[in-house]
């Protein structure tokens, strides 16, 4: 049985097997947001950085090198991403004396008060059809990253360069994902550059448009984080229970595939419109601040994916504002999770106020945390340390199912059986304890060791 905090020795404060997981915006580095400017009707971006503030994003994404966002965002601590555009990548690739221009003028005045973190070379280059741009791509990168070396900014700054979902050739089942062969050469140096610098491989998922070419109910669930059959990878026999975990896992497959697993996925992009034309399948209210809401919570429950487990990749939210004067669809103009005047276009659980998304009500499982109580518990979750042994994990569980909680769903034909592993049976378990227990620390005090509660 778990002790009261107070009865625990000081040798044993910092052993515990499961650690409550609370959420302010110092503990959420994994979630970001894409600040695109293709409007006329965009806040200040002293505003903007204000709201951010205010918000658990902890990162931002530009697309290009805007000096007055990157000025306002100064001496905040949020990560900023900046972009190179497709047009400069021929000089960037031709000029290192270009190279060094372009770091001189869009870093090195603003580093490090802001806190760039990343620099993107291109936008879905390898997509585009342009073969002259793709072959030049690497060659781009590499001289920004000779330059950002020289300024002593080598390892600091990331570069790397965003894909489309358009690059794998496979990826359903996740376990067969795999590159598209035509960017077989281009590929095997950007993976061997990512690799030697330590950069991230950065993708844009959207279950969105997955579902537009598959418009049916049940794949509705799937791409929603709802609850749905599940799809079995015939490869791993691993059930996946949504799309977003499908596609990232996929990406992974692929990385493996070409020798370069350790290779970081960054999601540069994802999201879901709340508006369309009436033509088009699935924009809507209802099911953005599903997608979004519920992304949320599967990144903060750190279960991570089938193939990465207990762990969040980074994921950049698509979009902070809707683009006014984006062409294309009406949903291409409707991605927005603000709104010009800075309220909020729905709740998808970003405030510090309110972290926990107002969503579809689901079974619970350990990729959607049931939401905490307005009341003053700490809002989070109970999830396993790292480095756990599966006989720590084993007790655990026993003890979560022993004590009234229905663990049927983690049975044999339950609705998270998948991944079928101790580490996510334990985490479920633990977790539902921990929720249906008033969510005090000592919820989520096992093996006799008290609870470390992250605060940072």
């Amino acid at each position: 049985m778990a002790r009261s905090p107070h009865l625990l020795p000081p040798t044993l404060l910092f052993s515990s097997v499961f650690l409550v997981a609370l959420f302010s915006a110092k503990s959420e580095p994994f979630i970001g947001v894409n600040y695109g400017e293709v409007a006329d009707n965009l806040p200040p971006p002293s505003a903007t950085a204000k709201l951010l503030q205010s918000t658990s994003i902890e990162k931002v994404r530009l697309y290009g090198a805007d000096p007055a966002i990157i000025k306002a965002l100064a001496n905040t601590g949020i990560g900023i991403v900046v972009g190179a555009s497709n047009g400069d990548i021929p000089a960037l690739a031709n000029d290192p004396n270009f190279a060094k221009q372009w770091i001189d003028t869009n870093v090195i005045p603003y580093y490090p008060a802001s806190n760039i973190i990343l620099i993107t070379v291109g936008n879905e280059v390898m997509s585009s059809g342009d073969q002259g741009l793709v072959s030049q791509l690497v060659p781009a990168m590499q001289n920004v990253q000779n330059s950002l070396n020289a300024a002593s900014l080598g390892g600091k700054i990331k570069v790397s360069t965003v894909h489309s979902m358009a690059v794998l050739k496979q990826s359903d089942p996740p376990s067969t994902g795999s590159f598209d062969p035509a960017f077989a050469g281009t590929m095997k140096d950007l993976l061997g550059f990512l690799e030697s610098n330590g950069s991230p491989f950065t993708i844009n998922p959207y279950p969105f448009f997955a579902y537009q070419s598959d418009p049916r109910p049940e794949t509705l669930a799937f791409c929603l984080f709802q609850p749905n059959s599940g799809r079995v990878d015939s490869g791993t026999n691993i059930k996946y229970t949504n799309m977003f975990d499908a596609q990232v896992d996929a990406i992974y497959s692929a990385l493996n595939s070409m020798g370069h697993k350790g290779v970081e996925i960054v999601i540069a992009e994802t999201g879901w419109p709340y508006k369309g034309d009436s033509n088009e399948v699935g924009p809507g209210i209802e099911n953005a601040k599903a997608y979004n809401g519920n992304l949320i919570a599967h990144l903060r429950s750190m279960v991570g994916t089938p193939l990465m487990p207990g762990k969040s990749v980074d994921t950049y939210l698509f979009a902070l504002y809707d683009e006014d004067l984006k062409p294309g669809p009406g949903s291409e103009r409707g991605f927005g999770l603000y709104k010009p005047d800075l309220t909020t276009t729905y709740d998808a659980g970003l405030s510090k106020s309110s972290q926990s998304p107002s969503k579809t009500p689901s079974t619970p499982n350990p990729t959607t945390p049931a939401n905490p109580s307005p009341a003053a518990k700490p809002s989070g979750w109970c999830v396993p340390k790292g480095g756990i042994s599966d006989a720590q994990l084993q007790a655990n569980l026993d003890y979560a199912c022993g004590h009234g909680i229905d663990c049927k769903s983690i049975q044999p034909g339950g609705a998270c059986f998948e991944p079928n592993t101790l580490a996510s049976h334990a985490a479920y378990a633990m977790n539902l304890l921990y929720q249906t227990s008033g969510r005090n620390p000592w919820n989520c005090d096992f093996s006799e060791c008290n609870t470390d509660i992250d605060k940072s």
